[in-house]
C-alpha cells in the first residue's frame, strides 16, 4: 500500500475505562470513518490496530490506525505503522482532543507546537522532531473552575455534550475525508 498512502491516526487511551472520555475523541472519529467504509481494525505486531482502504472511488490509499497503548506513548506504534506502509510525515493526519477550542469546534492545521498534548509530543518525538504532519483538533472545551486539565480530559462528556457528540464526530469524520480527497486548504475553508 505504498505510493501516496496516507495514515490517519486517532489518539486516545485503551480499554473500557477510557472509552467515553473526552481524551478519546480521536479514536471515536476513526471508528466513525471505519463504520462508513464497512471496515474493521486488525491487530498488528507494532502495538496498534490498523486497516488499509481506498477512500472513495479512485480516492487515495489510506491506513487508519489507533495505538493500543496509552496516549503519552502513542508515537512509537504510529511511527512503526508509518514505516511499514512508507507514509511520510507530510501524509500523516492525527485526530485529537483540544482543550483550547470550545466543545465541537474543529480546527485543521499542519505543523506547529504540540500545545502540551502528550500524544502529539510522543508522535513528534518519534518523528525525530518533525512537526509537519496535519492535525485535526476537535474541541472539548476548558475544564470548569479550577479543575485540573488532566482530570477533565479523562472524564465522560456532560449530558448536553452527549446529545451533540454524534454531530461533532460526523463533522470531524467529514473533515478528515475532505483533507484526503480535496487537500488541507479546501478542508480548512470548509470546516473552520
Amino acid at each position: 500500500m505504498a505510493d501516496n498512502t496516507w495514515l490517519v491516526a486517532g489518539l486516545g487511551n485503551p480499554g473500557t475505562r477510557y472509552q467515553g472520555t473526552r481524551h478519546n475523541i480521536g479514536q471515536v472519529v476513526l471508528d466513525e470513518l471505519l463504520e462508513r467504509m464497512g471496515a474493521r481494525y486488525t491487530r498488528t505486531k507494532v502495538g496498534a490496530k490498523a486497516v488499509g482502504a481506498r477512500l472513495g472511488d479512485g480516492g487515495p490509499k489510506v491506513v487508519f490506525a489507533i495505538s493500543e497503548g496509552y496516549m503519552n506513548v502513542s508515537g512509537r506504534p504510529i511511527r512503526k505503522v508509518m514505516d511499514y506502509f512508507s507514509v511520510p510525515p507530510q501524509q500523516l493526519v492525527v485526530v485529537h482532543d483540544e482543550l483550547d477550542l470550545d466543545f465541537g469546534r474543529l480546527k485543521l492545521k499542519r505543523g506547529g507546537s504540540e500545545g502540551g498534548h502528550n500524544g502529539l509530543k510522543s508522535i513528534t518525538e518519534h518523528l525525530g522532531g518533525d512537526r509537519e504532519y496535519i492535525r485535526l483538533r476537535v474541541g472539548i472545551g476548558r475544564p470548569p473552575g479550577r479543575m485540573d486539565s488532566a482530570a477533565y480530559v479523562l472524564q465522560n462528556y456532560s449530558a448536553q455534550e452527549m446529545k451533540e457528540l454524534p454531530e461533532v464526530v460526523g463533522r470531524a469524520a467529514d473533515a478528515v475525508e475532505s483533507v484526503l480527497l480535496e487537500g488541507l486548504a479546501p478542508a480548512q475553508n470548509k470546516f473552520h
